[in-house]
């Protein structure tokens, strides 16, 4: 272990983020740019946006089977095959492989999908964004059912936009209490058929029928490109047109030069000082060569997903 006092000094910053998913990357960004020195911390590979997209381009009849998994790359994949239509031979390098990674479960009680690498889940998700609304907030304490928020929708309405601004939201206004609208880029365009069933459905019914409310943009943003209608997203988009750490946050803290980005490393426990009763730093296993290093700052975000970060706090 790596505990010398000059190793020490080497080894702190102001601020240590764990993980570069969607949260952590939003931590680096926000740390970077508050003028925080901020080391990154990923358990996975390095993926650099676009240069590491290896299958954003090609065609089902350039890829294995016809980007079909094999039988026994199915038994490999069983749980992160389980949400269906996302895993194929274009894209099962972004998902751990459950013969490798395998867990205990009751039989059909817990899905847990996963993706070991720079931007985690940010590259895999299916991209809708909707606010909660003060129904969503307000319910518990009106139904008496678990604990009441302990924020209302004012309170959090600036922060929906501060993030809408900068991922970019296309989708459409609608005015409804339930789905409350937010700053929007302009809509994916309706088909002649969608547009036919949103006026009969609105008169019939009184019913609306909106776009979803996704991070696929439709026009130029933040240095992005826009929406092509591709329908390759989950491969990684070299137009940068949806939200990911690799193409939007990660960029903007790497930007700031306050950023160290380490990549497989893997966050064993959390260094408690007893006397000061708080957290002053981790605890890092290099999975290339099983070097175990402390890293040391006043501020930790663990960003690991809920079960990892769990992992790592106990």
């Amino acid at each position: 272990m790596n505990i010398n006092s000059d190793s020490k000094k080497e080894n702190t910053f102001d601020a240590i983020v764990v993980g570069t998913g969607i949260s952590g990357g939003w931590a680096a960004k926000e740390l970077t740019e508050g003028g925080l020195k901020t080391l990154v911390l990923e358990r996975g590979r390095d993926v650099k946006h676009v240069k590491d997209y290896p299958t954003m381009n090609k065609h089902s009849w350039e890829l294995p089977y016809r980007d079909q998994l094999t039988a026994k790359e199915r038994k490999d994949y069983k749980v992160q095959l389980r949400p269906g239509y996302t895993l194929k031979q274009s894209t099962k390098h972004w998902w751990v492989k459950d013969t490798d990674q395998p867990y205990n479960e009751k039989k059909g009680s817990f899905d847990w999908i996963r993706g070991y690498h720079v931007g985690g889940k940010s590259l895999m998700w299916s991209r809708h964004v909707y606010r909660w609304s003060k129904v969503d907030f307000e319910a518990n304490a009106k139904e008496g059912v678990g604990i009441d928020w302990p924020i209302r929708y004012e309170d959090i309405d600036k922060w929906y936009g501060y993030v809408e601004n900068f991922i970019g939201v296309s989708g459409r206004k609608e005015g409804l209490s339930q789905l409350p609208d937010g700053n929007f880029l302009p809509p994916l365009d309706m088909n002649c058929v969608e547009k036919d069933f949103k006026k009969n459905l609105f008169d019939k019914l009184g019913r609306t029928y909106t776009s979803g409310r996704v991070t696929n943009i439709t026009k130029n943003h933040n240095g992005r490109g826009k929406c092509q209608s591709r329908n390759l997203c989950i491969r990684g988009c070299p137009y940068g047109a949806y939200f990911s750490s690799n193409s939007s946050t990660l960029p903007a803290a790497e930007a700031t030069g306050n950023m160290t980005l380490k990549t497989n490393s893997i966050v064993h426990s959390i260094i408690y000082d007893d006397e000061k009763n708080k957290a002053t730093g981790v605890r890092v296993l290099d999975s290339e060569t099983l070097e175990m290093t402390e890293y040391y700052a006043r501020i930790i975000f663990l960003n690991a997903s809920t079960i990892n970060s769990t992992l790592i706090m106990l």
